[in-house]
């Protein structure tokens, strides 16, 4: 990808967030992975550091923004509620809706075998960039990049309880019909380094292939497996 290319993809993840950095070699760092410093001996910061800070920052924002929004609600709710958004499915898909996946600074063997699309790097890449957001202008600053890339909360979290269980809502579908055991899961590929694994996995019923999802866990791809095959049954959101 040529430079002017990469700097058109940044001004317009910028707008999406709703921040721009006044200090881009935090936002440079946000969006370069691990991979990319073995092709480059010029960069010797990764987004590692700031995925750190980002998960600290993005718990304490979300802590605030259901607090407000629901002020009759104990601490169990909200930790539930809490810990719905800020997982690393939820991550994911905020990342993908954001196009920070076309961002990321990925090495060659990286970005050959679909590191760009791995949820690991898409997960740490979202919570960096919101990291990176709050050294660069402070709490509120990262608290409008939160709600700029998550939207309506409470909205979000209504289909939540799906995405938080979809092997769940999958096989009480099927039970009633097929019996416990129509559904199998079986892993289609996988691939990377042994500290960056990718599974790629297909769900059946019976015979028949309904989906199939990626993750870095056999749990996550079997659960991104479930997730696509649940509108074949018109429920879920």
């Amino acid at each position: 990808m040529d430079t002017k290319t990469y700097d058109q993809l940044l001004k317009t993840l910028q707008t999406r967030i709703d921040h721009v950095f006044k200090e881009q070699r935090f936002l440079t760092q946000a969006l370069t992975h691990r991979s990319y410093l073995a092709d480059h001996a010029e960069v010797t910061v990764s987004n590692q550091r700031l995925e750190f800070l980002g998960d600290a920052v993005l718990q304490l924002i979300m802590t605030d923004l259901l607090f407000a929004l629901y002020p009759g609600e104990q601490e169990g709710g909200l930790s539930k509620r809490r810990a719905s958004l800020t997982n690393g499915t939820f991550l994911v898909e905020v990342a993908k809706e954001a196009n920070i996946d076309t961002c990321i600074r990925l090495g060659t063997s990286e970005e050959s075998s679909g590191g760009r699309s791995r949820a690991s790097s898409l997960e740490d890449a979202c919570e960096a960039l919101i990291g990176a957001v709050y050294l660069d202008g402070g709490f509120e600053a990262a608290k409008k990049t939160v709600v700029a890339l998550y939207g309506d909360i409470a909205q979000r979290l209504e289909g939540s309880s799906s995405r938080d269980n979809p092997k769940g809502r999958l096989q009480e579908i099927i039970q009633p019909i097929h019996g416990n055991h129509a559904l199998r899961y079986e892993v289609i590929l996988e691939e990377g380094e042994d500290h960056a694994k990718a599974f790629e996995v297909a769900v059946y019923l019976l015979d028949k292939e309904l989906g199939r999802g990626r993750g870095h866990s056999k749990k996550i791809a079997e659960e991104a497996a479930a997730r696509q095959a649940l509108p074949l049954f018109d429920i879920a959101k």
